[in-house]
C-alpha cells in the first residue's frame, strides 16, 4: 500500500459514515453538506390554535443522540390539550450535527 492510498482510504471511509447523523428518515430531501427542512407531519385545513409547543432531539456524528421529540412532550411544553396540527423542522450539517424538532399547534 502506498503512502498516498492510506489517507484516501480514511477519507473515503469518513465520507461513507458521515451521514450517520441524518436528522430524520422522513426528511423529504436530505442534503449532504447542509440540510434545513420544515414540513408538516399532519394537516389541518382550519384553525391551528392559539399555542405552539416544541420538542427536540439532537445528534452528534450519529453516535450520541439525546432528547424527546414526541408530540406529547411538545404539547405539554406549551400546555396544549387539543392538538390541531403538527410540523417538523430538521437540520443537519455535514452529518456531524443534526437536530430534529416537532412543532405542535393547538389549544
Amino acid at each position: 500500500m502506498s503512502k498516498l492510498s492510506r489517507p484516501l482510504i480514511v477519507l473515503g471511509l469518513a465520507f461513507l459514515v458521515s451521514g450517520c447523523a441524518s436528522a430524520f428518515p422522513t426528511q423529504p430531501i436530505p442534503g449532504f453538506i447542509l440540510s434545513d427542512v420544515k414540513a408538516p407531519l399532519s394537516t389541518n385545513h382550519g384553525d391551528f390554535g392559539s399555542r405552539k409547543g416544541m420538542a427536540t432531539i439532537k445528534s452528534v456524528l450519529g453516535w450520541v443522540t439525546t432528547g424527546d421529540a414526541s408530540i406529547a412532550t411538545a404539547a405539554a411544553q406549551a400546555g396544549i390539550t387539543v392538538v390541531k396540527h403538527v410540523d417538523f423542522h430538521s437540520y443537519s450539517i455535514l452529518g456531524v450535527f443534526a437536530e430534529f424538532t416537532v412543532i405542535v399547534y393547538g389549544d
